[in-house]
């Protein structure tokens, strides 16, 4: 019988201090979820292409899923629970509540930390501009124009303010 190597990490999760020894095999997603208890993040395809594990990693939106945890080491990590609890994305809650943007759930969170990174980088708020930034996250029930339309009237607002 093998032991699984590990080794001790330090990051920080939605503000929070973090130090864990974890197997170096783990998968960011997989140690937020499992050790951390923030289960905002779902795990999809496994492969990177659904979108459904994203997180930001230094600021920039990453597949949780693609990242191993040790590779986290010294990062700020921001979940879903993250960008909620500081208000950040509110608004765009709002919105696709509003807009109906969300059915099942599964592929929400993975939607609104994107859409979060594409108000930070102020692309232009076309239609086109929207499904091509939201283009790597997959949602199975809402067809998608639920979820542009949330964002885009997310964006023209936050542009009137």
């Amino acid at each position: 019988m093998s032991l699984e190597e590990t080794l001790a990490i330090e990051l920080t999760v939605n503000g929070e201090r973090v130090e864990s020894t974890v197997p170096v095999r783990q998968h960011l997603v997989d140690f937020l979820r499992t050790e951390l208890g923030l289960t905002g993040s779902h795990i999809g395809c496994e492969h990177g292409i659904c979108g459904a594990c994203s997180v930001r990693v230094d600021g920039a939106v990453v597949r949780g899923c693609l990242m191993l945890a040790v590779q986290a080491d010294g990062a700020e990590v921001v979940t879903i629970e993250g960008l909620t609890d500081s208000g950040e994305i509110a608004d765009l809650q709002e919105m696709f509540v509003e807009r109906n943007a969300l059915q099942c759930g599964y592929c929400t969170p993975g939607m609104l930390i994107t859409a979060a990174e594409l108000f930070d980088i102020g692309l232009p708020a076309s239609r086109e501009n929207i499904r091509e930034f939201l283009s790597g996250n997959f949602c199975r029930c809402t067809g998608y124009h639920a979820i542009v339309d949330a964002v885009e009237a997310t964006l023209k607002q936050r542009l009137s303010r």
